[in-house]
């Protein structure tokens, strides 16, 4: 359905995907193999659990690589390789307890030594490196060395109370390098193949540390051109689990073979408006853009109504730290947005772009939804598809687009959620720039306080709202089937696909 972002680059091919469509396995899964396929609609792209940016990629990576804490099916985050930590009063301090008898992959045993180069490599401290962080979030780390106790110690160059949900960073053999060709982690599953343009294939790992799990032997991630291809091999059986469905395609399943599972998210849809280039300099132009749209007859059109409208850069599921008081500020006005274009000097409308990836239909319906409503104000929005290679290279990473549609994900933390904001960031692929929110989010770490945390993120968010930034359209609900030859999945309030609880049905 959605492909969700979080930072920066992968490259993938419109033919690859076109082919294996085309020429896909029409094998269907052998119900006394204890195997899984699940249905992806994004060709894969990095390997490395420093470098993979892509939550498409992250989904899979989940069950190869483990970090020091991991979230769980709820939200929670919870200790994983690490068995406990130690924040120091003024947070500047974090020291990890490591989890004994884990091994990685290759056999070799878990020590601090690999968790110590993993978080440098991360963090761009290793001597090989010119300082620059894999991990952006992870900048702020100054040191990582063992403790006398056996302990690793992270220090930061300033206090930090937002950390704590980067420790998810993956951690691999101490020196080990070949992440991207080779991946090595702790997690679940090995690593076993990628075949561009068809899958990719993990297989149990005998020796992980929670004993009892997996239970599967093989899981293939298995590459459709979009959702109505995954959607036809679902039907034909030759997949097992595919997520991020529309309601009326779910309603084109049998229901006798298919279990359709559902959670909210914290994910965010956006109709993102290049604020770099004109007219979408114009804060009256996207102000007027903001109230011309309805959510309502979006997330209907879309989503069956399924969805939570937004009105702001966060979603509800992120509870207190959401500011309700922001909700309705664009309801649709038409009157005002002309008045608004009027003001701006356009009232006569203008020509505009929407360059949306063609393997997500939900985002393509909702530029088309769009471009009807914006003609009421004069814009003519002109939808050019591209695959997903090219909205990344050319719309995320270069910045070389008038407006698009996708939706943004992140940790289930405020500060992941909000981070994209800062002018220097690199996820800030909507060129937004307000020093005040810079300030604000530079405080929000150094204030111990929740409630006044919570306060600073309410602030930012009512600058993004005032800004008029983009247009936050909806929190989409995940909506997965599964078949009914298999139980223990879980859909996840991220974009998450865990496949360690999985197994045969009656098992």
């Amino acid at each position: 359905m959605h492909r969700f972002i979080t930072k920066a680059v992968v490259t993938a091919s419109a033919l690859c995907l076109t082919v294996a469509a085309l020429a896909g396995c029409t094998k269907k899964p052998d119900a006394a193999n204890n195997n899984a396929v699940v249905g992806i609609t994004q060709e894969p792209g990095i390997f490395d659990p420093h470098t993979v940016v892509a939550a498409g990629d992250k989904e899979i990576l989940f069950n190869v690589y483990e970090g020091l804490f991991k979230y769980d099916y709820e939200g929670n985050l919870n200790p994983c390789l690490a068995t406990d930590v130690e924040i120091s009063s003024d947070a500047s301090v974090y020291t990890f307890t490591i989890r004994d008898g884990v091994k990685f992959h290759d056999g070799s045993d878990l020590d601090a030594g690999d968790v110590v180069y993993s978080l440098k490599r991360a963090a761009g401290l290793l001597d090989t490196q010119d300082g620059t962080a894999l991990v952006s979030e992870l900048d702020p780390v100054k040191d990582v060395a063992i403790a006398s106790d056996g302990r690793v110690e992270v220090t930061l160059e300033s206090p930090s109370t937002e950390l704590m949900c980067y420790f998810t960073t993956g951690i691999i053999p101490e020196g080990y390098d070949n992440c991207q060709a080779a991946p090595v982690g702790t997690g679940p599953f090995k690593f076993e193949s990628y075949t561009p343009g068809q899958s990719v294939i993990l297989v149990k790992n005998e020796n992980y540390w929670q004993k009892g799990l997996p239970y599967l032997d093989k899981v293939t991630f298995k590459v459709c051109a979009d959702m109505d291809a995954g959607l036809t091999e679902l039907a034909a059986g030759s997949i097992d689990i595919f997520p991020y469905l529309t309601p009326d395609r779910v309603s084109q399943l049998d229901s006798a073979k298919f279990n359709v599972l559902s959670n909210g998210s914290n994910m965010v849809q956006i109709f993102a408006l290049n604020n770099a280039v004109e007219p979408l300099n114009n804060l009256k132009v996207r102000q007027a853009i903001n109230y011309a749209v309805n959510r309502e007859d979006i997330i209907s059109v879309t989503m069956d109504g399924t969805s939570v409208e937004l009105a702001t850069a966060m979603s509800p599921a992120m509870g207190s730290y959401y500011d309700s008081s922001l909700d309705g500020t664009f309801d649709q006005d038409l009157e005002k947005a002309k008045s608004l274009m009027a003001e701006a000097g356009y009232e006569n409308g203008f020509d505009l772009t929407c360059t949306v990836p063609s393997n997500y239909l939900i985002h393509v319906n909702t530029a088309v939804e769009l471009a009807s409503e914006l003609k009421a104000i004069g814009i003519n929005l002109e939808i050019k598809q591209v695959d997903w290679g090219t909205w990344l290279e050319q719309v995320y990473k270069g910045r070389q687009y008038e407006t698009t549609v996708i939706a943004l994900t992140s940790s289930y933390a405020p500060y992941d959620v909000l981070e994209r904001y800062q002018s220097t960031s690199d996820g800030n692929f909507i060129n937004y720039s307000n020093s005040e929110v810079d300030k604000l989010m530079a405080q929000i770490p150094l204030t111990a306080d929740n409630n006044e945390r919570t306060e600073l993120y309410h602030q930012v968010l009512g600058l993004l709202t005032a800004d008029a930034c983009s247009v936050y359209l909806q929190d989409p609900t995940t909506i997965t089937a599964v078949s009914t030859r298999l139980e223990g999945y879980h859909v996840y309030p991220m974009y998450v696909q865990d496949m360690s609880q999985v197994k045969l049905a009656g098992n």
